[in-house]
């Protein structure tokens, strides 16, 4: 959906991560509806969950925004605390990393991370099929940061977010790296996809990694 938001639709529920802020961002947010959303801190970029109404199954999205564990609708979901930056949240506050169990698909989105990760909690996710990554650097882990975690978690898909487009509002997003450079330092070949990417445990290898950009 553009930034660090992502619609994940499973068979039975459908969850938002990390809605954003017209104002903030300088792009505005797809009309979007889930069961759950969630939030992984309280920065425009990343909080704008009133704007994510309900569906059939709930009339409100059940709103995460903490670190913990949870089971909504057949989801399983595990918050893990983290911070924004390399100083335990002394400049840029605290980090939700949320670990989604969908439909036997098991991803990750590591919100604004700004700290490499403990080997326990990498331990802690399992085996992950699907991680989606800061890239940008400034706020947030940079490129080359991005892809060596990426191999410590060991992520099948990758998917890069966080980092600047020409829609950006340059002002406050305008300092990040663009995609080009994470792509640099994968040095491998790219799936680009337009709006959707399908994944289940039958379409999952176990093998490699795969870097998906959204166009």
């Amino acid at each position: 959906m553009g930034h660090s938001c992502f619609k994940l639709k499973g068979k039975k529920a459908s969850v938002v991560i990390d809605p954003y802020h017209k104002e903030s961002v300088g792009f505005g947010l797809p009309k979007l509806s889930a069961d759950i959303v969630l939030s992984s801190h309280d920065h425009e970029d990343h909080n704008n969950v009133a704007a994510v109404k309900g569906t059939a199954r709930r009339k409100e999205p059940f709103v995460i925004k903490e670190p913990g564990e949870y089971e909504i609708e057949g989801v399983s979901i595990f918050g893990y605390q983290t911070y924004h930056d390399e100083v335990e949240g002394e400049e840029r506050g605290e980090n939700v990393v949320f670990r989604v169990q969908l439909d036997g698909v098991n991803l990750v989105h590591l919100g604004d991370l700004g700290q490499m990760l403990t080997k326990k909690m990498i331990g802690e996710f399992g085996n992950v099929d699907v991680m989606m990554v800061p890239v940008g650097g400034v706020y947030t882990i940079d490129a080359e940061r991005a892809w060596k975690l990426a191999n410590e978690i060991g992520a099948e898909i990758i998917i890069p977010m966080h980092y600047r487009t020409e829609k950006h509002n340059q002002e406050i997003f305008g300092k990040m790296a663009g995609l080009d450079e994470f792509l640099k330092v994968y040095g491998g070949e790219v799936r680009r996809v337009e709006e959707k990417l399908t994944v289940s445990p039958l379409s999952l290898t176990g093998e490699g990694r795969e870097v998906v950009v959204f166009e």
